[in-house]
């Protein structure tokens, strides 16, 4: 279809066709990788909320597996580094689902801060991140007695 402007009067043979094939081409490639992008944000998203789930429960796990001393009237909880350690990577032995426990320490005598870590692959979009992504959360936990 040609379209004559006031006081111009349209050429032989110039027309449009064909050009808005390209736009919607165009158009078309964009959304195909914004819907990729957003299909990589979500798994991303998605991965990571469950490293954070495998840290809280390690650091649950860790504050739970106490070692208490009593006294004549008192029970006192005491945790120490190493047991912290061994019941948060027993934890995410069992649980992680390919996560990897980077630190576990009591930073007092009644929490357990354990951090895990884990690498993200994006699904749809592997070349401009072969190597992947490292997640990492931090939980800490406190025991119920003191």
């Amino acid at each position: 279809m040609t379209v004559a402007w006031p006081g111009r009067r349209p050429r032989p043979g110039a027309d449009d066709e064909g050009t808005l094939m390209i736009l919607t081409i165009a158009y078309a490639a964009l959304a195909l990788v914004l819907i990729l992008l957003c299909a990589d944000a979500t798994s991303m998203y998605l991965a990571q909320k469950q490293v954070e789930a495998v840290a809280d429960g390690a650091a649950v796990a860790a504050a739970e597996g106490v070692a208490s001393a009593t006294g004549e009237d008192t029970v006192a909880v005491r945790l120490d580094d190493d047991a912290v350690r061994r019941a948060a990577s027993l934890f995410v032995h069992d649980n992680g689902g390919g996560a990897a426990l980077v630190s576990g320490t009591a930073p007092d005598s009644t929490s357990a801060r354990v951090t895990v870590a884990s690498t993200w692959h994006p699904p749809v979009i592997t070349l401009f991140v072969p190597q992947g992504v490292t997640l990492r959360a931090t939980a800490t936990s406190r025991t119920a007695l003191e």
